[in-house]
């Protein structure tokens, strides 16, 4: 369905294979970070694309106090407010799954999690701001792999639902 821009070869990944399933247009952006597991690896990458960190978003995964998995994006450059977030998930609570269990849970690791193509479909919560921008980028599967699609689209194939989700 699409095809990485400036000739950069980029692997399918799961997520786009999802999305070429359910027939949604995307484009696909490489960029190259030189460690991944430091802070505010989504502002860099918009940065270092020359991207609006507005309409790049990031993919965080919370566990409830019952076990089960709930998955938020919000913009990069802004922080989650867990209460808001258990209010959308429907939880009394929320907490941010460990670095270590990501993979476990999703089969993505930390800096290339994808709200789509997860190992199991996660109740996911996208915040409204999404809503303002006609596409918005997202990770593609892998680290130093963008995903650029619309909201709406990003919405129907994860069941999400747009909520508010950020901190004031």
């Amino acid at each position: 369905m699409s095809k990485p821009k400036r000739g950069d070869a980029v692997a399918k990944t799961n997520a786009m294979r999802k999305l070429d399933t359910a027939g949604v247009e995307y484009d696909v952006c490489s960029y190259e970070i030189e460690d991944e597991m430091s802070a505010g690896l989504g502002v860099r990458m918009a940065q270092q694309t020359g991207h609006d960190v507005d309409c790049t978003f990031k993919t965080l995964v919370c566990r409830t106090p019952a076990g089960s998995f709930a998955v938020f994006c919000l913009p990069v450059a802004r922080q989650l407010d867990l209460k808001k977030a258990a209010r959308a998930a429907g939880a009394k609570s929320v907490s941010m799954v460990a670095v270590r269990d990501i993979t476990a849970a999703t089969g993505y690791v930390r800096g290339g999690c994808s709200p789509v193509g997860m190992k199991r479909d996660y109740p996911t919560f996208i915040d409204e701001t999404a809503r303002l921008h006609e596409r918005i980028y997202v990770s593609g599967g892998h680290v130093g792999v963008s995903l650029h699609l619309s909201p709406e689209d990003l919405a129907r194939v994860t069941g999400a639902s747009f909520v508010d989700l950020l901190a004031e």
